[in-house]
């Protein structure tokens, strides 16, 4: 597995290659857009490091760092 969203640091931007597995978190981190060819950006982590406040698509949204993880970069 190569770099994941929850590798950036904030303000740094990547593109997505896939979402690892095959469950209901793969499933619904498609659906809310990470999707090959996606362009993302890290914008901030919250007070403790986690969530993490993402955009991408046009809108911003907020993953746990586990569901970040299973977010590859290219």
């Amino acid at each position: 597995m190569g770099r994941t969203l929850a590798d950036l640091a904030p303000d740094e931007e990547g593109t997505v290659a896939s979402v690892e597995g095959d469950d209901s978190l793969s499933h619904r981190l498609a659906e809310l857009g990470f999707t090959a060819g996606a362009h993302v950006r890290f914008i901030r982590t919250a007070p403790l490091g986690d969530p993490i406040q993402v955009g991408i698509r046009g809108f911003e949204l907020a993953v746990r760092a586990r569901e970040a993880r299973r977010v590859v970069l290219v």
